[in-house]
């Protein structure tokens, strides 16, 4: 995409320019994972310029990356993710929204809140979003109607041997605004009512689509060799987030720390513009792999 095309997009009612007069050095090209680090690319981006942020950083609880140190002193993480705050607020649009997502261990389950904390300095919390990865219903909690012949377990996640702490089942996805005012879609990511007389009791247009809340149950998608990288969120995840805050042509979502594509995947599939990086060329060739997969793959294509 060239810098008049970018220029061009920058003049739909929620699209945005990802490159040009307001950023540091060339404008960079969108629908694009970018081999840079987050802060650099950040920097290059005008401010206003993104609709929806939705992205993952590494939690600094050791996991094994090849270009970065995840077990750096608390204060400087924390030091350094607020840099990232404060770069994303500027990129943002005014109504925009920031979907965070954020885990812990169990031995150090601050993470997540420590994280939350420091955003607080940039943005308003507007929702806590808890991701759920796997879940036990028994039977017994649900009735008949549901028709389990026994105890559901569903979805995945990593046991911990320890006779102190629990296996961690679920993730913080923290939407931040600018504003507290950011206007969700919520019926694009609504369910139907159980109780149909719901539909009129409550003020819902007549439609059979109820606020899906926000506890999210998305489980990672089933695979048979090793994904790369060591934290994957599935792609459900970040094309929640964007149909949540509202999936419109030119809509441009940023993903600072890319990893292996989830959140462009997402984009592919939704049909808005991404602009994503990396700092690890691995990764980077990874993603742009699974895009052009999905690509070849067409509308809908898994």
């Amino acid at each position: 995409m060239t810098a008049m095309e970018m220029d061009a997009a920058s003049s739909r009612p929620h699209g945005g320019r990802a490159g040009g007069q307001g950023g540091v050095g060339r404008p960079l090209r969108v629908d694009h994972v970018h081999c840079l680090d987050c802060i650099e690319g950040l920097l290059r981006l005008p401010a206003g310029s993104v609709d929806v942020i939705v992205t993952s950083p590494p939690y600094n609880i050791g996991k094994d990356y090849s270009r970065y140190d995840d077990s750096r002193p608390r204060d400087e993480y924390l030091s350094w993710m607020g840099s990232v705050f404060a770069e994303c607020r500027r990129v943002l649009r005014d109504d925009g929204s920031f979907f965070l997502n954020v885990g812990g261990k169990p031995s150090d389950p601050w993470v997540p809140l420590d994280l939350a904390q420091r955003a607080r300095e940039h943005f308003h919390l507007q929702n806590t979003i808890i991701w759920v990865k796997s879940i036990t219903i028994p039977r017994a909690s649900v009735g008949r109607a549901a028709g389990l012949r026994a105890d559901l377990a569903v979805g995945h996640y990593k046991p911990v041997n320890s006779e102190r702490y629990l296996s961690g089942c679920h993730e913080h996805v923290f939407h931040l605004t600018k504003g507290g005012a950011s206007r969700l879609d919520k019926r694009a990511v609504g369910v139907p009512y159980s109780d149909k007389s719901n539909v009129r009791r409550w003020r819902s247009g007549g439609l059979d689509i109820r606020d899906r809340g926000n506890v999210w149950f998305i489980p990672y998608e089933t695979i048979q060799s090793s994904r790369g990288h060591p934290t994957v969120y599935p792609v459900g995840l970040p094309e929640m987030c964007i149909r949540l805050h509202g999936a419109r042509p030119g809509t441009v979502v940023l993903d600072p720390f890319m990893g292996t594509g989830s959140t462009a995947l997402a984009c592919v599939r939704l049909g808005v513009r991404y602009i994503g990086f990396e700092v690890d060329p691995a990764y980077v060739r990874m993603a742009r792999a699974r895009i052009a997969r999905t690509h070849r793959a067409g509308p809908g294509g898994r």
